[in-house]
């Protein structure tokens, strides 16, 4: 047998091991998946339930004043000081640091006064279990500080380089806490609840001097079984397998809670288990020494980088972006190019046109999102070509060559030959386009406030917006919002609810891949909102002055387009055939016909895999396709058969009109009015990338839905024209 031979061998069988351990780093994946989402919430509720109990233990104090003496005479006893003045002031005292507390401000020192005085109740009046749990977690806080939804997380950055006095010092001190004593105090933890669960397990009574130190009456009763509970205590002592033995642990108090059983003083020792669950045992635990040895399990980079299959994704929108994460940990080479830093919620842009929401509320950073995985690279480029014969990305001057290219440019807006109409009529597609419109109309109610002809006064309040689809019919109801509720008294020399809102659309009906009659109630919300929609009309001209439309002339100084899309120039690229949009005709595996290694998905592709139909260009559609070549990659590289031809699954559609109606459409299954409403909100905010976007998202529209407040309504540009002939330069800045 050769020594080649021989190398191929064991470079097979590396493969092979190296295959079948990437899947455990999923295990990996969903602690970090939970710790990132749950634990900040957790950490949060934990110190509102403590801060709730000793917050209402001071008003109690204060406002009860016939046990104040005895308080502080036997809850406090301390022989060198007047018991009677210091209560207040204690009670007082203890209502401030509650508040800290909750809102996650000088937490350690908010949690150590709090957990001073526990000790001093437990060691000196009445030693009970809630007492020592509370002493635990107000040690966790001391020594770990709050989690993300605080305000010391917020500040701490702010404060570790400021002026203030001492404050750079204390910052760097909480930071070597942390390091230091928090896997101490991890370990702590758990041999304290192993003991406490051993002595419960076992049936064996807690020493009398121990009492003051380990729970013992509120773990009398607590047994799924005992041989469990014995199992869980060596678990969690030792720190094996820590996270699933503590989960174990929580879900039988659950248990005993719903079938009605006596447990322990059960909030509590959920949440001091939650600490073990959401944050692992530490460092001084058998689980860190097994995910030193196998870091696979831990989700971390088993791979190494150098030789292996480079796949190449063009487009950082859905489709790629679902590609690349499902590619984030095969021991893969992944370059994710995009001409833009950030992934855009298409479906929510036209609300940045119309002052609903921030570029920043729907947009979110390529390389955070994917700052963990070390075989993804992220590049800013712009794609000029693909040079297919040598394999490689043409970036400029630059070449970035490939094992595996997905094509997921997406689309842009078309005219239908008639591109000579953009300047007048912009369509919506990225962040500048949005923020354009927007500009424009704003614009138009300035000038209309300065305008003396009234003619003219009409041509700049009449808003035209050409296509009935989804976005259209956003943007018109959008508009028609506001106009009608969002700047009332705001101009004094017209009324700007007198605005048109014009919706042209060339079919008989808007919305025509919905059933019928949802089309009909969409159009009947729309004219109950002001908007005029026309039917069967055909734009046959657009300028600075206004639209054509059926030889009808209409005035309009703000025309958008929602009528039509093209393609990338992706098919060009490959020299592949296309479809009058420009979309890539590709194979049933999306694959492009004669490059077996080239894919195209979302917009880009043209594929006939939804009951024999086109797939249509939605953001579902482009994330099953990035996941479905994700998988085709990895059963290529494993040497396992192709998988079945992509089929897209519709999961319906969905389209709003205004404040409280929507339309939405599901396998069948029809809704309309507040309820398609309230379903549209959810889903759109749940398909956000990031919590914090989620959250600006859910705010700004709470705000505008309550006060018709539009808080984005900034013009940015260099110059606003005026009717008087003056130019006046407007130098706004775009905090959004």
């Amino acid at each position: 047998m050769s020594l080649n031979t021989s190398s191929d061998r064991l470079r097979t069988a590396a493969g092979g091991i190296r295959w079948l351990l990437v899947p455990m780093g999923s295990i990996g994946t969903v602690y970090h998946v939970v710790q990132r989402s749950v634990g900040p919430m957790a950490d949060l509720l934990i110190r509102l339930w403590l801060a709730k109990v000793f917050f209402v233990s001071g008003v109690l104090k204060i406002f009860d004043l016939s046990v104040a003496p005895y308080l502080s005479n036997v809850a406090y006893p301390v022989p060198w000081v007047e018991p009677l003045s210091p209560t207040y002031l204690g009670a007082a005292i203890q209502m401030v640091i509650p508040v800290l507390l909750a809102l996650g401000l000088a937490t350690r020192w908010a949690a150590l006064y709090m957990l001073i005085l526990v000790l001093v109740v437990q060691f000196n009046y009445l030693a009970i279990d809630i007492n020592l749990y509370s002493a635990v977690l107000f040690g966790w806080f001391v020594i770990c500080g709050a989690g993300p939804l605080s305000l010391d997380h917020l500040l701490a950055r702010g404060l570790g380089d400021t002026a203030l006095p001492f404050a750079t010092i204390l910052t760097r001190l909480a930071d070597a806490i942390t390091r230091y004593l928090k896997p101490y105090y991890q370990l702590l933890i758990r041999l304290w609840l192993g003991l406490a669960l051993l002595a419960a397990s076992t049936g064996v009574s807690i020493p009398t001097g121990l009492v003051q130190l380990l729970p013992e009456k509120s773990l009398a009763h607590f047994a799924p079984t005992p041989a469990i509970a014995l199992v869980c205590a060596v678990l969690v002592a030792f720190g094996f397998v820590a996270r699933p033995a503590a989960l174990v642990l929580i879900m039988s108090v659950i248990g005993m809670h719903i079938t009605g059983s006596d447990g322990p003083a059960d909030v509590y020792f959920v949440m001091t288990l939650a600490l073990i669950g959401l944050y692992g045992p530490g460092n001084l635990s058998l689980d860190k020494w097994i995910l030193g040895v196998l870091p696979q399990i831990n989700g971390m980079q088993i791979f190494p980088l150098e030789g292996a299959p480079r796949v190449v994704i063009v487009g950082a929108g859905f489709g790629g972006l679902a590609c690349a994460a499902k590619l984030a940990k095969t021991p893969l080479q992944v370059t994710l190019i995009d001409r833009h830093n950030y992934h855009l919620f298409q479906p929510l842009l036209y609300q940045v046109a119309t002052a609903s929401l921030s570029p920043a509320d729907i947009a979110a950073t390529v390389r955070g999102l994917f700052c963990d995985h070390l075989n993804v690279q992220v590049l800013l480029g712009q794609v000029t070509g693909i040079d297919t014969a040598q394999q490689e990305v043409l970036i400029g001057k630059r070449r970035m060559p490939y094992d595996y290219l997905v094509l997921a440019t997406g689309a842009s807006h078309s005219y239908f030959g008639r591109d000579e109409w953009e300047p007048y009529a912009p369509g919506l597609k990225t962040i500048d386009d949005a923020v354009e419109i927007r500009r424009q109309i704003l614009s138009a109610f300035e000038r209309a406030e300065s305008a003396e002809d009234p003619s003219e006064r009409r041509g700049l309040l009449t808003f035209v917006i050409v296509g009935g689809g989804p976005t259209g019919v956003e943007l018109a109801g959008d508009i028609a919002e506001l106009v009608r509720h969002g700047m009332e008294k705001e101009f004094h020399h017209f009324d700007p609810a007198s605005a048109r809102v014009v919706l042209i659309q060339s079919a008989p009906r808007i919305l025509p891949t919905f059933p019928e009659t949802l089309s009909e109630k969409a159009k009947r919300s729309l004219e109950q909102l002001g908007v005029e929609v026309m039917l069967k009309s055909k734009v046959e001209h657009i300028d600075q002055e206004g639209v054509l439309i059926n030889g009808k002339r209409l005035a309009s100084h703000t025309v958008l387009w929602a009528a039509g899309v093209v393609a990338s120039p992706a098919a060009r690229w490959l020299n592949a055939s296309a479809d009058r949009s420009g979309r890539v005709k590709v194979e049933p595996d999306l694959s492009v016909t004669g490059l077996p290694n080239v894919f195209v998905i979302g917009d880009t592709a043209l594929v006939n895999a939804w009951k024999g139909k086109p797939v249509p260009g939605l953001a579902p559609a482009a994330k099953q396709g990035g996941a479905y070549v994700a998988r085709a990659i990895r059963r290529k590289l494993q040497g396992r058969p192709a998988q079945p031809p992509f089929a897209y699954r519709h999961m319906g559609s969905l389209a709003t009109i205004g404040r409280k109606a929507a339309v939405a459409s599901f396998n069948g299954v029809n809704m309309s009015g507040a309820p398609a409403w309230w379903l549209w909100g959810v889903i759109h905010v749940a398909l956000l990338v990031g919590l914090r976007n989620r959250i600006s998202v859910m705010f700004n529209w709470f705000w505008a839905y309550l006060t018709f407040k539009r808080g984005t309504r900034l013009i940015t540009g260099d110059e606003l024209p005026l009717e008087d002939g003056i130019n006046t330069t407007v130098r706004t800045f775009d905090q959004s």
